[in-house]
């Protein structure tokens, strides 16, 4: 929808102009600020003041997913996620509110409300109700991020008994049965959630096998996982269509050359997300889209126009807020430093999918090793037959797995994956290792803690064949 681009009732000049409230952009704001520049932040809703992180993604996610992890069979499931998602909206409002101080405390920034929409080159009118204010910058900086995708499936809609990954954390009451489509990392791991809540849990994934980026026995063992804990994972379940009656939802797939019908109280849609781009007015502001309609930028995030730079989700990088921080140190170096620093220079950039127990990784998968043509070895063993790393089975959680990839012509690390207990943690260790060369037999000497997670590097890089 395009807004109103007759003449602003006030204007203002800044030296930047940040357009979202997303993790590069505020931080970059901040800093910019903290130079003595003439800052400008527009966010068009007060919902989402600190971006999508804190407010319907990694933070309030992970809150779910601990409160879920804790519940006890003796709780009740209704009373319990309740109480959950109170929790999880009383830190995301103060989260909110600091996020909110951080900048408005910095005396050159000036935070505006409202849409804001290119009119020509680095010049946006921003409507706040019946008001409007003109802003022109010397630099731009694109941050609106993205939101859940609605499939081209019928009747396929945001409403109801359907639910995207923003809505599904405030339905009530939570959903006996649950449908999941897709079987991507949010589609697991919202099922992980709501299994561990006390819902049962279907996924229909559309691919071969699900995970399908993750080596098949760290995929298979993560399955397993799921499964003991409820959740049922269709592979090759292609959606036709989904129907929301009064009582309940009804989903259509293809499976296995047949028509199948499933019936759930609820109904996710968890097949990616897509740019938050609407009625910016890009190409006004000369800036173009790639073909899945992310700002296309370079190494250095530049677009297409001078001085306007996309941040964050809204690029089409890797969908993480640490990602978003890293554009931030990026384009910054840009601004006032050597200009040198570009995408190009991230290596081993690791990942974590929260499941229960967590599964993150970082590097290369065995397939993706051997395709490269290095030499490859390999270890691989199950959490619970890891004798030296008890940490696992101290918190009553041993399932999962350790799988490491090694160049045998230099013993560098190419690629591992976690599956246990603190792996969100241990892999930013390896991650770190790997960006440095320590070689896997330096991981494998090296004196960790006792008992933690990280000790299971010792045992599994010792079997290395």
């Amino acid at each position: 929808m395009s807004t109103q681009r007759g003449p602003a009732d006030h204007t203002e000049h800044v030296d930047l102009l940040v357009i979202g409230w997303g993790k590069g952009g505020k931080t970059l704001a901040g800093t910019a600020a903290r130079r003595g520049k003439r800052v400008a932040l527009i966010e068009q809703s007060a919902e989402m003041i600190g971006g999508t992180c804190i407010n319907v993604a990694c933070v309030p996610t992970k809150i779910l997913v601990h409160q879920a992890d804790q519940r006890r069979e003796a709780d009740d499931p209704d009373d319990y996620f309740a109480a959950a998602v109170q929790r999880r909206d009383t830190l995301t409002s103060a989260m909110r509110t600091k996020n909110f101080q951080l900048l408005d405390e910095l005396d050159s920034v000036l935070l505006v409300s409202g849409h804001a929409e290119f009119t020509g080159d680095r010049e946006v009118l921003v409507t706040g109700g019946d008001e409007t204010l003109g802003i022109t910058a010397e630099t731009v900086l694109v941050n609106t991020g993205s939101r859940p995708a609605v499939p081209p499936i019928e009747g396929a809609h945001v409403g109801g008994r359907i639910h995207d990954s923003t809505t599904l954390q405030h339905v009530s009451p939570l959903p006996g049965s649950l449908i999941v489509v897709g079987g991507g990392y949010v589609g697991l791991e919202f099922a992980s959630m709501f299994a561990h809540f006390g819902a049962e849990v279907t996924v229909l994934d559309r691919g071969e096998r699900p995970l399908r980026q993750e080596d098949p026995e760290v995929a298979e063992t993560a399955v397993s996982i799921l499964a003991g804990d409820g959740v049922q994972v269709t592979s090759a379940a292609e959606v036709t269509s989904i129907a929301a009656g009064p009582e309940q939802a009804e989903v259509t797939y293809a499976a296995d050359g047949r028509e199948m019908r499933l019936g759930a109280d609820a109904v996710l849609l968890a097949l990616g997300r897509e740019p938050a781009t609407d009625g910016l007015g890009l190409e006004r502001g000369g800036v173009d889209v790639d073909d899945r309609g992310f700002v296309a930028v370079d190494e250095y995030l530049r677009t297409t126009a001078r001085g306007v730079y996309a941040l964050g989700d809204v690029n089409g990088g890797p969908q993480f807020t640490y990602v978003s921080l890293d554009d931030n140190r990026i384009v910054a170096d840009q601004l006032f430093g050597a200009g040198k620093r570009s995408t190009q220079d991230r290596v081993a950039v690791p990942y974590t999918i929260f499941l229960t127990p967590p599964l993150a990784r970082v590097g290369l998968t065995e397939a993706q090793a051997r395709e490269q043509g290095y030499d490859v070895r390999v270890a691989a063993k199950q959490m619970a037959d890891i004798a030296a790393a008890p940490r696992a089975k101290i918190e009553g959680e041993p399932r999962g797995i350790v799988k490491c990839v090694v160049d045998g012509a230099n013993d560098r690390v190419l690629g591992v994956a976690l599956m246990h207990v603190h792996s969100q943690e241990v892999i930013n260790l390896v991650a770190l290792a790997m960006r440095h060369s320590i070689t896997a037999s330096e991981l494998r000497d090296a004196i960790y803690t006792h008992p933690s997670a990280t000790e299971a590097l010792n045992e599994v890089l010792g079997a290395l064949a």
